[in-house]
């Protein structure tokens, strides 16, 4: 597998992975049950999506005991980063700024989520 392989998972494989990010590494039912806190999903869909990620090495597999336990190897943040400069790229004509002015614009932002915004542009800036 390439050291630098761009990961291009689906939505479907992004709600695995949320899961995986979170909890560090879990089995399928663990997985299946998160998900169907917030959607209808079935155990073998999950089990099947799950086989396909281990398959594309977007997890890996820890088969020692009965249940395996799955792993994430894409990192959060930089999955993240990914899709945010696609985003950017094609939704906001390559402006940062637009993006940010329509997800704040159109949401309801938390004082301490504006105050962290409010702290990231300070250092930004102070970099420039």
């Amino acid at each position: 597998m390439q050291k630098n392989k761009q990961f291009k998972p689906t939505e479907g494989e992004l709600e695995i992975l949320a899961v995986l990010w979170k909890n560090g590494s879990a089995t399928v039912r663990t997985v299946h049950d998160e998900l169907c806190k917030t959607k209808e999903a079935g155990y073998t869909t999950t089990l099947k999506l799950m086989q396909i990620m281990f398959e594309k090495a977007m997890v890996t597999r820890d088969t020692s005991s009965k249940t395996h336990v799955y792993t994430p190897v894409i990192n959060r943040e930089k999955t993240q980063l990914q899709f945010v400069n696609k985003m950017i790229s094609s939704l906001f004509s390559g402006s940062p700024a637009e993006m940010v002015m329509q997800a704040l614009g159109g949401n309801k932002t938390s004082a301490e989520d504006l105050k962290r915004i409010e702290e990231l542009i300070t250092t930004l800036k102070a970099k420039k």
